[in-house]
């Protein structure tokens, strides 16, 4: 199989770097400075096996591939705000022996939230969840680290629809031979909306900074709850702490030269993006609380701000925790 990575960043750069290492064939695609840099100097991947220099094909779209091969698999590793339109330009590429890319390849949704396979579905007809353990980090063109040992990350894999086929099974062996661990679960979505409950801080990350205190904590906490009862509100199960805790303990686990790193929302505002995935994490938990009943003043605090943050370009870590507080406590008092 051959692996194209839509989105090389953190975590496609590191996926496809890793599966690069392991000898299998991969693609990475990606725009601007970061794609300028991949082909001139390849991938700079740092692990905590050291530094590496992959040098793999680079394109910017379909269009430069030509026809897709039957065995390709489509790895989406885009932030959900950039999902539709890499959705529809790579699932309108014509695949040797006739029909396209959603009608015949198989998609892996490796993003945070849960909205991306539903996108996926509504395009493809072969839809994977992933639910990604994997911190990494991209601040600067073709440069990627991601210093976690003995694994470098852990890849729950699915079908978005539930279940598991042959296919996501050779696609995990390959990613064990990688340097991942990737169980095949009959219940990825499961997996992902408790993934989504613990991103719904990267907001207060992103805007406040990523060193931990006990404000941040308990401001997650409450956007947490929340995020809770609109998935009971709405009939939605998800994987339990101690089922994280047991399925990460020990596997994982930052080099002390890591230091503190913030995550994917904070490395949006750093590099300049000018969007941030918020909409997608507590804005999911906004959705739901509206189609439910339930108010959720904490988490729309947080989209709105995160938001604020990404369109006006202001630095990472500007805001204060008191202040960010303050205005969650207003919202709340609103409801």
């Amino acid at each position: 199989m051959r692996y194209i990575i839509i989105g090389a960043g953190a975590i496609g750069a590191t996926i496809g770097g890793r599966l690069a290492g392991a000898g299998r064939e991969v693609v990475l695609a990606a725009r601007g400075a970061h794609a300028e840099a991949l082909r001139a100097d390849g991938l700079r991947l740092t692990t905590a096996d050291g530094t590496r220099i992959h040098r793999l094909p680079v394109v910017a779209g379909p269009d430069e591939l030509g026809e897709l091969r039957p065995d390709d698999v489509l790895l989406l590793t885009v932030k959900t705000q950039d999902a539709v339109a890499a959705l529809d330009a790579w699932g309108d590429a014509e695949v040797a022996g006739g029909g396209t890319a959603a009608q015949r390849l198989p998609v892996l949704c490796a993003q945070n939230g849960v909205e991306s396979e539903r996108l996926a579905l509504r395009r493809f007809a072969r839809v994977y969840g992933v639910c990604v353990w994997l911190p990494a980090t991209f601040l600067e063109p073709g440069v990627v680290s991601a210093l976690c040992a003995p694994l470098t990350g852990i890849l729950h894999l699915g079908l978005a629809a539930g279940g598991a086929d042959a296919r996501v099974r050779r696609v995990a062996a390959d990613l064990e031979a990688a340097g991942f661990e990737a169980p095949v679960v009959d219940d990825v979505m499961r997996w992902k909306y408790a993934k989504l409950l613990g991103n719904l801080g990267n907001a207060i990350q992103a805007t406040t900074g990523p060193e931990p205190a006990p404000a941040k904590a308990a401001l997650l906490l409450r956007a947490r709850r929340e995020g809770e009862a609109v998935l009971r509100a709405a009939g939605i199960a998800w994987a339990s702490a101690q089922e994280e805790a047991a399925a990460r303990e020990g596997k994982v686990v930052p080099a002390a030269e890591a230091g503190v790193r913030g995550g994917s929302s904070w490395q949006s505002l750093r590099r300049g993006t000018g969007s941030i995935e918020a909409d997608y994490l507590n804005g999911e938990v906004c959705l739901l609380g509206r189609l439910h009943g339930i108010p959720t003043p904490v988490n729309e605090t947080l989209r709105h701000a995160a938001n604020i943050f990404a369109r006006q370009s202001l630095p990472p870590g500007a805001m204060s925790i008191a202040d960010l507080t303050a205005l969650a406590d207003e919202a709340e008092s609103r409801r």
